[in-house]
């Protein structure tokens, strides 16, 4: 058992906090800069409140960053500083020299740093990965990925369509992709991207596309975007190899995700998150698979590294969808 402090009590701090509940690990303190909320959720779970972040540090043995990409760095920093274990929401940083910072103190703090990338424990993602793994579908030549949903409206002050806080739907929402494509396709070689919001930075309606060229051959067609009425969320990924075809939703088959309305204060529609009804919440799912890799030193899901590739293969994509022209990954640092 240890104790958890989680910085931050929004919209991803409600789910980690509900994670928590279904581990041996006490959530023992919550900090975040709206009072109300971080009281309200401390009313909820039964954790303490902290009145900063060095408050938070003295109470707990790891630190889960739930706040807005551009303070995931800084806070990071100072939980390795202070011995304790990161748990941190993707992206890992605004930045990719951010992120191998980041890395770097843990490392030397000797703490596990783990990014909250939770595709990887959808179900219908973690078993395509499997099908793949063991061989089924044969040599994977194109996986097809796509997340479209509504412009996110569940921050108050509105950071996401600050590009300086979050790096806009390619850094915040199509990473989810990037990521998962590398990890059933491998290591990307290149990227070829156009985006609507190329020529308009922190415009709440966004919509890209997407090529990865992996260094095996394969190629990845990526579609993600901010472009659906509220609230309105829609995956769907296909995985093709010479032996076989991985897809989902498949034509006929049980639904594999369910989107429910929600509203916020006066009752408008904010963004709906994808679930499924097939079995536990993946947020729950991850956070306890994280437990288990900071308890019981079981091997991570998802590295600190991979991290940073994800965001190294965002930041080119962005930077093909400014220039116009394909990117290779030895030109992003």
């Amino acid at each position: 058992m240890f104790r958890v402090g989680l910085v931050g009590a929004g919209f991803m701090g409600g789910f980690h906090a509900a994670g928590w509940a279904h581990t041996p690990a006490t959530l023992a303190a919550i900090f975040a800069a709206d009072y109300d909320q971080m009281h309200a959720l401390c009313r909820h779970t039964g954790a303490q409140p902290a009145d900063s972040l060095d408050a938070l540090l003295d109470a707990v043995d790891v630190v889960d960053i739930c706040t807005p990409t551009h303070l995931h760095h800084g806070m990071a920093l100072k939980a390795a500083a202070a011995g304790k274990h990161v748990i941190c929401e993707k992206p890992l940083a605004r930045t990719p020299e951010q992120a191998a910072e980041m890395i770097a103190a843990c490392r030397a703090a000797g703490v596990d740093l783990l990014p909250a990338h939770v595709v990887r424990f959808f179900p219908q993602y973690a078993l395509a990965k499997q099908t793949v793994d063991a061989g089924a579908v044969g040599r994977v030549a194109v996986v097809r990925l796509s997340r479209v949903s509504s412009g996110p409206a569940w921050a108050a002050d509105s950071w996401f369509t600050d590009f300086e806080k979050s790096g806009g739907m390619m850094l915040d929402l199509m990473l989810h992709d990037f990521d998962y494509a590398r990890w059933v396709a491998g290591e990307v070689e290149s990227v070829f991207a156009k985006s609507v919001g190329a020529r308009n930075p922190g415009e709440r309606q966004d919509y890209g596309l997407a090529i990865l060229r992996h260094t095996n051959g394969a190629l990845s067609n990526i579609e993600g975007g901010w472009a659906y009425p509220p609230p309105m969320f829609r995956t769907a990924l296909e995985i093709a190899g010479d032996g076989g075809l991985i897809e989902g939703p498949a034509e006929g088959a049980i639904p594999l995700g369910v989107y429910l309305r929600q509203t916020g204060e006066g009752g408008d529609a904010i963004t709906g998150v994808p679930s499924s009804p097939l079995a536990e919440d993946p947020y729950t799912t991850q956070i306890k698979h994280f437990y288990d890799v900071i308890a019981n030193n079981a091997a991570p899901r998802v590295t600190a590294e991979d991290g940073l590739a994800a965001l190294r293969i965002a930041f080119a994509a962005m930077e093909s969808a400014r220039t116009g022209r394909r990117i290779q990954m030895e030109e992003v640092q």
